[in-house]
């Protein structure tokens, strides 16, 4: 897998929660922690992204798509 390094300040509160979980989980290290923290940040942001499309859909496309058809028609 190809990785950048990056360095990150956290207060130590955060530290000792990574330290924590990193242990508790059997995480290989901290970057691990941070690396499962940020997917599920992007899951959580993926999400939303889909409840605003969904929202965006317009209904009135499904009785439109159907109008007059049947199924046995195809």
């Amino acid at each position: 897998m190809n990785v950048e390094k990056l360095s990150i300040s956290l207060p130590p509160s955060l530290v000792e929660f990574v330290e924590n979980y990193k242990r508790n989980k059997g995480c290989k290290s901290r970057s691990q922690v941070v690396e499962e923290a940020l997917e599920l940040l992007r899951n959580r942001e993926l999400a939303q992204a889909y409840r605003e499309a969904s929202a965006e859909v317009d209904h009135d496309w499904d009785v439109t798509v159907a109008d007059g058809i049947a199924d046995e028609t195809w």
